[in-house]
């Protein structure tokens, strides 16, 4: 969902590690033995290695580590992008942290691999119960939950009010009719047929923009990306050519410039509305100061009013090394950082934390107590949407179905593939990855 920066370099997969941090990734972790003098050592390995987010973990691990003498914690962090190949070079070098932060998308893929261990029943039930129903599947698979969902992402539209405004649009779209109207309206161009305004920020730049709101209009279309056993893809399918047809639509009638980097576009007033995760508000407050009153974030439009809210949700977890020497401990850790408060505390530690860098988790009631004490307004749309979103597929080879579907979005955004032909293109190659990766 972020430590990396917040912002789009997070939601990037570069699987591929430079030498010097292969050879650091596989230095062995100090592991103590519990006797008295000589505790025992949790490493917990996650993308929080700089910036906010590294400070915002570092604050519970020194308050376990201070009031708990027989268990101590350590962080090691990569890089987002290198996230994935540490957890997998590591395991095959028999020297994987005891406590990993994956993103959900490689939970298939790491449990295939023997990397995660379940959630022993206890904590299974806790995480069922007091999780919304997007985390805990985000956290699960196969029907066994592996972790504690920590950030929690759902996807909403985010809109600039002045430049509806200027279009003459009293409120933000809630039918896909409405969108494909206001995207007109707002889309402004210059006395040369260049665009200064997009009026719906279709962009190629990363995964969040090219998938991520594509699968967001699918669900809300009643549609999904995998099928419910996950050895097939299901876009294929009415719902899935409505939206690559609406999406068509917008970059032919130049309300979309697919190449451009939406990001920077929407902060500079280049772009009136565009489909993203709730991480964004945080960088979008801190780079717009006054300029943020503009910003504001609604559901995502459904084809037609009455028709049911759905989105998309992606989210991290907090789950324990099928190979850690401590399980018991690093459970009792993650059980700390994930239900209990510090004295005076209305909500976890962990819910705390992520919503001091402007996100989120799946816990609802903590959510709602700590927006409820002056936080963003622009985050209870994405809040609100945790109870009808449709968690990411994370069946073996999501991965990669994932990069193929984002490919062939390009393809049609460009010009290259039509509607049809990037429907079957993405079935013939999904479906050949997937049934491959069981």
């Amino acid at each position: 969902m972020t430590g990396a920066p917040r912002g789009p370099s997070r939601r990037t997969f570069v699987l591929s590690l430079p030498s010097a941090l292969l050879a650091a990734g596989c230095a062995a972790p100090r592991q103590g033995t519990g006797r008295p003098g000589d505790p025992v050592v949790l490493t917990l390995l996650s993308h929080y290695a700089s910036g906010e987010l590294k400070a915002a973990l570092r604050g519970p691990v020194d308050e376990w580590n201070a009031t708990h003498d027989r268990v101590e914690v350590r962080t090691e962090a990569v890089e987002f992008d290198d996230l994935l190949t540490t957890f997998m070079v590591r395991q095959a070098a028999g020297q994987g942290a005891d406590l990993l932060q994956p993103y959900c998308l490689w939970n298939g893929q790491l449990v295939r691999a023997g990397v995660l261990r379940p959630a022993p029943p206890g904590d299974a039930a806790r995480i069922t119960r007091d999780y919304g129903a997007a985390a805990v599947g985000s956290a699960s698979v196969g029907g066994k939950v592996y972790g504690y969902p920590t950030e929690a992402q759902t996807y909403a539209l985010y809109y600039n009010r002045r430049l509806l405004r200027a279009a003459g649009i009293a409120h933000p779209p809630r039918t896909w009719r409405e969108l494909e109207d206001t995207a007109y309206r707002t889309t402004r161009r210059d006395r040369y047929g260049n665009t200064l305004v997009q009026g719906f920020g279709l962009s190629t730049y990363d995964d969040s923009t090219t998938v991520g709101q594509t699968l967001a209009l699918l669900n809300a279309s009643g549609g999904t990306f995998m099928s419910r056993d996950g050895r097939s893809t299901a876009i294929d399918s009415p719902a899935g050519r409505a939206v690559l047809e609406l999406e068509h639509r917008l970059v032919s009638r130049g309300a979309s410039t697919p190449g451009v980097n939406v990001y920077q576009a929407f902060r500079s007033g280049q772009v009136a509305m565009v489909i993203s995760a709730g991480w964004w508000t945080g960088s979008l407050k801190a780079q717009l100061g006054a300029a943020y009153r503009d910003v504001g974030v609604a559901p995502v439009p459904v084809p037609k009013l009455g028709d049911r809210r759905a989105t998309l949700a992606t989210g991290f977890m907090l789950g324990v090394n099928a190979s850690s020497r401590h399980p018991r401990e690093a459970w009792e850790f993650l059980r700390w950082l994930n239900t209990g408060v510090r004295t005076g505390a209305t909500a976890t530690r962990m819910s705390a934390l992520q919503v001091s860098v402007g996100s989120l988790t799946g816990r609802a009631g903590d959510m709602r107590t700590l927006l409820g004490q002056g936080g963003d307004p622009n985050l209870r749309p994405f809040l609100d949407a945790l109870g009808y979103a449709v968690p990411e597929p994370n069946v073996p080879g999501a991965q990669q179905a994932k990069s193929l579907l984002r490919k062939n979005i390009e393809a049609l955004w460009t010009g290259r593939q039509s509607v049809e032909e990037s429907l079957r293109t993405i079935r013939r190659q999904v479906d050949q990855e997937v049934s491959r990766s069981w």
